[in-house]
């Protein structure tokens, strides 16, 4: 059998409208979780006495999630459809664990976003719309969640829809290639299988929806980028990096540079779930050990490059912004933590160069001396320490950023261009 092409997927939305549910509930209907998991986890949950969340249970592994009831970190999960091989990208809604939805948007393909047809967009609904949009996330499918609670009315349906599809507009998002799916995680409905509840609704369930996703072009062509999310250390195997290439390929006994130390190293084997590989190509997400590292000299946030073409480490780069959410007005001099790739580094916004306007992209102002939410701008910013940084034009996966502060994304971005340091 040929091998499926693999797409890395991500659920999005607010915290509570049952995104966890429905990746259990997909898990469950592809038997990607089998029935003894299933019954393990209907017993953990009469334990710990939360009927409704045992397809969530499949995914929240960490008993201290299971007894807050939330979704912290990023699980990678995998499942197939008749037509793909999809990685879920897990990313947590409740609101402390924006960065992890961060780094998971920068890695996705396309986006589930899940929206309770009981309570409508809520405050992360709109901030992970923004977010999937700025960061490059070109696919989205909305399911329509909780319709067993809505009494599978139509009307619940319809007015959820209409104000999502506002939404995404705002956002800047196709409405017209977007697909709206009205479910009930819980009882199954819509998920796999056509429910009998919802007879006014004519269009496919979630996971046939799923197989007009579009593989994205690999960009086997480009030199290699593979950006460091966790570095081990494996008795008889030594030093072991993991991360998704982002570009390029990578193999066996070639010579690589990591960025922004510029320590060179030969690789000298590739794993992907537990198999060697003679090649690693973007999408994948591996596990490769090199020669003569020490653990301790890696780390979160690098990227990996070959020896002869090393990732950009910039002095300073030029981004477009839009502010999202910030209480006061951002102002050159304002250093926040940025998250771009897998690296979170505190860097300064040294200068606002020009506002946009979000619907033309005209200027609308030269050097405004703040910019506050809603605003698109062009700015400069300086890292604090050494990262790499490279433009979206070359580059996208290590071209898109967020920008935190007081425990919220306030703006998101792309890079335009990045002055090397020398």
């Amino acid at each position: 059998m040929a091998e499926k092409p693999h797409m890395n997927l991500i659920f999005i939305g607010h915290v509570d409208h049952g995104k966890s549910t429905t990746v259990g509930r997909l898990l469950y209907e592809t038997k990607a979780v089998s029935e003894q998991d299933m019954k393990k986890i209907k017993d953990e949950v009469t334990k710990y006495n939360r009927p409704s969340f045992e397809f969530a249970f499949v995914m929240d592994q960490l008993k201290e999630e299971r007894e807050r009831g939330i979704t912290i970190d990023i699980m990678h999960k995998d499942f197939q459809t008749p037509k793909y091989y999809f990685t879920i990208i897990d990313a947590p809604g409740h609101r402390d664990f924006v960065k992890n939805m961060i780094t998971g948007a920068s890695q996705a393909d396309a986006a589930v976003l899940v929206v309770s047809a009981i309570d409508g967009i809520q405050g992360q609904t709109r901030e992970h719309a923004y977010l999937a949009r700025v960061l490059g996330i070109g696919q989205v499918i909305v399911g329509i969640n909780k319709m067993d609670a809505a009494g599978y009315d139509k009307a619940k349906f319809e007015d959820t829809k209409t104000k999502v599809v506002e939404l995404l507009k705002t956002v800047g998002y196709d409405v017209s290639k977007i697909t709206f799916v009205p479910y009930s995680a819980l009882q199954g409905d819509n998920i796999a299988v056509k429910s009998d509840k919802m007879p006014w609704y004519t269009g496919q369930t979630l996971l046939q929806c799923l197989d007009n996703f579009v593989v994205p072009n690999k960009p086997t062509d480009k030199p290699l980028r593979l950006p460091i999310q966790d570095v081990h250390s494996v008795a008889g195997f030594g030093t072991v990096p993991v991360g998704k290439v982002e570009t390029g390929v990578m193999k066996p006994g070639e010579q690589i540079i990591i960025m922004p130390s510029g320590i060179k190293t030969d690789v000298k084997s590739i794993e992907m779930h537990h198999q060697q590989l003679q090649q690693a190509i973007p999408g994948d997400n591996v596990g490769f050990n090199i020669k003569g590292i020490d653990k301790k000299d890696i780390k979160r946030g690098d990227v990996v490059g070959p020896a002869n073409n090393p990732p950009t480490v910039a002095q300073e780069f030029t981004a477009q912004i839009v502010v999202i959410n910030h209480k006061n007005a951002i102002a050159p001099g304002y250093t926040p933590v940025f998250h771009i790739h897998t690296a979170q580094i505190a860097a300064t916004i040294t200068e606002i160069v020009e506002k946009k306007d979000p619907k033309t992209g005209q200027t609308l102002q030269k050097n405004p001396e703040f910019i506050k939410n809603g605003d698109v701008a062009i700015v400069k910013i300086k890292p604090t320490k050494a990262t790499v940084v490279e433009k979206f034009s070359d580059f996208p996966q290590l071209g898109r950023f967020a920008i935190r502060d007081m425990g919220q994304t306030v703006a998101a971005g792309v890079v335009l261009d990045v002055v090397k340091k020398q």
